[in-house]
C-alpha cells in the first residue's frame, strides 16, 4: 500500500517518520520544502501537492495545526478521491469538521477515519505513542497495519469523529493536570519543600499523572520543552469546549483554564512553550521553580514495539485493579 503523509511538522514528522523506518512506501509533502527534502533524503517520495498525492497513493494522512488548514487541503484532494481510497486525519481537530469532510470522502466512494495519538511527542518518535482511530470497523481492520506501524496501543473508538472527541477530552485532562501540577509545585517551594523530593512524593502517590511525569520533569529542568505552545493548547481547550457546548453540559474548569492560557499568550506570546504557564506563578511569587537531576527534554527509552490493538473493558473479567487510594 502506498501512504501519502501530508504535514511533516513536529508530530507529523515524527509519525511519518515511523513509517518510513518501517519501510513503508511513503509520499510526503508539506509547505516547508526543507521538511519535504529531509524526508526525500532518507528514501521518500516528493510529489507536488495534496491533489497529486490523493490521486497517486491508496492512503493519504493528513497531520495538521488546525481544522482551517484540513479543510483546505481536503478541497483539493476532494476531486481525487475514488472508490478504494482512505483519507486519516490525524490532526487534533474539531469532531463536527471531521464528519463533515469525512461524509464527502465516503459519498465519493472513499473511506474515511479520523485517528488522533495520544502520549508525547517523545513517544511519536518511537512508534509507541498511542492512537484513536474512529470509522466503521472493516475500514479499521483495513488501516490496522498501518496504525500499527505508527503506534504501539490503538484503540478503536467507534464511529467517524468519536476519536476527535476523545482526543480532546484527553487534551482537556492533560491542560488541567499541567495546570495543577503548577501550582502544587510553587506551592511546594513556597511552603519549603525540597523541590525533588516533592517531584517523588507526587510522583509515588495519588497525585500522580502522565502530565506530572513528562512536564513536571521538563519544569524542573527549566526548558519547559515539552514540544507544545501555549497556542495549541487554548485550541486544544477550546475543541473540547465546542465539544461540551454541543452536548449542553454546563463545565465549569475548562472556561477558568481558558482565561488562564488567554493571560499566558498574552504575556508570553501564543508560541511560547506551555508548561511555562508557571511563569505566571513564578512572577507573582518571586520564587524559581527549578531543581536539579531532571532532562531538558523527555525521550522514550523504551525499544520499539510492534502495535496491537486494545480492546475495552466491557465488564466482562472484572473491573480494573488497584483499588481506591487511601487519603
Amino acid at each position: 500500500m502506498k501512504i501519502g503523509f501530508i504535514g511533516l511538522g513536529n508530530v507529523g514528522g515524527k509519525l511519518s517518520g515511523s513509517l518510513l523506518r518501517n519501510g513503508i512506501d511513503l509520499v510526503v509533502h508539506d509547505l516547508d520544502a526543507g521538511l519535504v527534502q529531509s524526508f526525500v533524503d532518507k528514501g521518500a517520495t516528493a510529489t507536488e501537492g495534496p491533489a497529486r498525492l490523493m490521486h497517486d497513493c491508496d492512503a493519504v494522512i493528513t497531520c495538521l495545526p488546525s481544522p482551517a488548514a484540513s479543510d483546505a487541503v481536503m478541497a483539493e484532494m476532494l476531486p481525487e478521491v475514488t472508490s478504494g481510497k482512505i483519507w486519516m486525519e490525524m490532526s487534533t481537530t474539531d469532531e463536527a469538521e471531521v464528519r463533515r469532510l469525512g461524509a464527502e470522502v465516503i459519498a465519493r466512494g472513499g473511506a474515511a477515519v479520523d485517528c488522533p495519538v495520544s502520549g508525547g511527542c517523545h513517544r511519536a518518535a518511537t512508534g509507541n505513542i498511542s492512537i484513536f482511530a474512529g470509522c466503521d470497523r472493516a475500514t479499521f481492520e483495513r488501516i490496522l497495519p498501518i496504525l500499527t506501524t505508527m503506534g504501539r496501543r490503538i484503540l478503536h473508538t467507534g464511529e467517524l469523529g468519536s476519536a476527535s472527541i476523545l482526543k480532546v477530552v484527553t487534551n482537556y485532562l492533560a491542560t488541567a493536570h499541567l495546570i495543577a501540577n503548577a501550582e502544587a509545585l510553587v506551592v511546594a517551594k513556597a511552603a519549603g519543600m525540597d523541590l525533588n523530593v516533592a517531584f517523588e512524593a507526587i510522583r509515588i502517590s495519588s497525585g500522580n499523572s502522565f502530565s506530572h511525569e513528562t512536564e513536571s520533569q521538563v519544569i524542573l529542568n527549566g526548558s519547559r520543552d515539552i514540544s507544545f505552545t501555549m497556542d495549541l493548547v487554548k485550541k486544544d481547550i477550546g475543541l473540547f469546549q465546542a465539544v461540551a457546548d454541543r452536548a449542553k453540559v454546563p463545565i465549569e474548569l475548562n472556561p477558568k483554564m481558558i482565561e488562564i492560557f488567554d493571560d499566558g499568550i498574552a504575556r508570553y506570546g501564543e508560541r511560547e512553550l506551555s508548561p511555562n504557564i508557571i511563569k505566571r506563578l513564578e512572577e507573582a511569587t518571586g520564587l524559581d521553580i527549578t531543581a536539579p537531576g531532571f532532562p531538558p527534554e523527555m525521550l522514550d527509552d523504551e525499544p520499539e514495539e510492534a502495535g496491537h490493538e486494545v480492546i475495552p473493558n466491557r465488564g466482562l473479567t472484572g473491573g480494573l485493579s488497584g483499588g481506591k487510594p487511601c487519603n
